[in-house]
């Protein structure tokens, strides 16, 4: 007979539950899914064990009780500071980075504070499965503080002049970040990389709201049940390239979206509409670094120094008002962003919004600030 109360036991019949194969597998319940993680969160289950429930889940599917499950765990785990500011967007790219291009997120919320709305962006180093350039290389490679304590970032965020800033994983929720080397160890993909985008470190003392992406067809509605139970106000979904918060530069995209209690609506795209006329879809990786990357990845520690001193490069020239690809992809993800919260009263209008804050100088000397 099992002794419940003892994790290893629970676990095992957890684990009996959803790892029996694609025809007899069981989903948990929501009590248990929270169980089960915050029972790996607390250091109680060998890693064997830890990998197998993020595995059979993911290789079942996850039921929306099992990842509201797995997201509790998560939020009692986080630590969460209240801002001065009465409304905080929080923009989350996925947290593995990219590979195909250079990435505009650390660049973006300097954009949003110059048009009026304090921006967090959160995520951490590096991790599976995809190991590409995230948005804590880039602002370290720019000699800003990667580590800042809650109390650090709130004030950055609050703080008129700068109303912006990066919280790193390891410091809100520790617990989950102890996981990354579990995480490289299975390989594929597992429910943390959804849930962690959602997670909601600083929260305005009236609303806040999420901007994040997708890639698969399926997402939306479950981004938009996950961000509805993390306390978000709205949010809005974008189908982004690599699955991030900036839709394709050169071709017609989409992003849902809801507010307070109201359904999920779909928004149509065309970056032709917003004076975007790019051939590529997102900023190109230059050509003699993507040569070896195809090899490699960023294997290759040389390869990726470089390649995130040029994405550094090409951010702060879109942020000198330097057109181009990065410039537009700014502009792209603001005008979402401003018009969603009621900053702008169309997408047009958010793209002008956005393209003066850069040109006045306004949007660098943020990011210089932060």
């Amino acid at each position: 007979m099992n002794d419940m109360a003892n994790p290893q036991s629970r676990m095992r019949v957890y684990l009996q539950l959803i790892a029996t194969g694609p025809e007899l597998s069981k989903s948990l319940d929501q009590a248990q899914a929270e169980d089960g993680m915050s029972m790996i969160l607390d250091g109680e289950i060998d890693p064997v064990r830890a990998g197998i429930f993020l595995i059979a889940l993911r290789m079942k599917r996850e039921s929306d009780a099992e990842n509201i499950g797995v997201l509790n765990a998560l939020i009692k785990n986080t630590r969460t500071q209240q801002t001065a500011s009465p409304e905080i967007l929080a923009v989350a790219d996925p947290f593995n980075g990219c590979l195909r291009g250079l990435i505009a997120t650390p660049f973006l919320p300097a954009v949003f504070a110059a048009c009026g709305l304090p921006t967090y962006t959160h995520g951490l180093e590096s991790v599976g499965p995809k190991y590409g350039i995230t948005t804590r290389m880039v602002l370290e490679s720019a000699g800003k503080n990667v580590d800042k304590s809650l109390a650090d970032g709130t004030a950055c965020l609050d703080n008129t002049e700068v109303g912006w800033t990066y919280l790193d994983q390891k410091h809100y929720i520790p617990s989950l970040h102890d996981l990354v080397e579990l995480r490289d160890t299975m390989v594929k993909r597992s429910c943390l990389s959804t849930l962690e985008v959602v997670l909601r470190p600083l929260f305005g003392c009236r609303s806040t709201h999420l901007l994040t992406g997708f890639v698969h067809q399926a997402y939306p509605p479950i981004y938009a049940l996950l961000a509805k139970h993390c306390g978000f106000d709205s949010a809005m979904i974008i189908r982004g390239v690599e699955g991030g918060c900036i839709p394709s530069l050169s071709q017609l995209s989409r992003y849902f979206s809801y507010r307070g209690n109201q359904a999920i609506q779909l928004h149509r795209l065309v970056p032709k509409e917003l004076g975007i006329e790019q051939d590529a879809r997102m900023v190109a990786i230059p050509n003699q670094f993507a040569a070896v990357m195809k090899q490699t990845g960023f294997q290759n520690t040389q390869i990726l120094d470089a390649v995130v001193a040029h994405n550094l490069e090409r951010g702060l020239d879109a942020l000198a008002n330097k057109p181009g690809a990065m410039h537009d992809s700014l502009v792209y993800g603001a005008a979402i962003g401003l018009m969603h919260v009621g900053l702008a009263a169309s997408l047009s209008d958010g793209a002008q919004r956005a393209r003066k804050a850069i040109a006045s100088g306004d949007a660098l000397a943020r990011f210089q600030a932060g």
